[in-house]
């Protein structure tokens, strides 16, 4: 049997649901504080280590605003622009700088993948 070297591995791109579950693992927990801690400014934020651990009220508004995402949102997540992203922070009632980290985290999720 002859080995087809010109195939490439297809990557299935994750959901943003998927990828929102995928943040959350370390929510509040003991490892996330810790990680937080490492990335936090001379004013105590860390708003670019909520990728890798986000507080519950963080958690909470990405799931608002993944949920009133409609279908086509979802499905271009990765490709949102800057407009979009503010309207939905803004519908949603959150954090837009919070989503547009989360949403960017995402796109290069996206490519590293692929």
């Amino acid at each position: 049997m002859a080995e087809n070297k010109d195939k490439i591995p297809v990557v299935r791109m994750i959901s943003i649901e998927q990828y929102l579950q995928k943040v959350a693992r370390f929510t509040d927990s003991e490892y996330g504080k810790l990680i937080r801690t490492q990335f936090e400014d001379i004013e105590g934020g860390s708003e670019l280590a909520m990728l890798a651990a986000p507080t519950t009220e963080e958690l909470e508004q990405l799931k608002k605003a993944v949920a009133i995402m409609t279908s086509r949102e979802k499905q271009n997540a990765d490709t949102l622009t800057d407009e979009q992203i503010q309207r939905i922070a803004a519908d949603a009632r959150i954090d837009p700088a919070n989503f547009a980290i989360f949403i960017n985290g995402y796109a290069l999720y996206c490519k590293r993948v692929s």
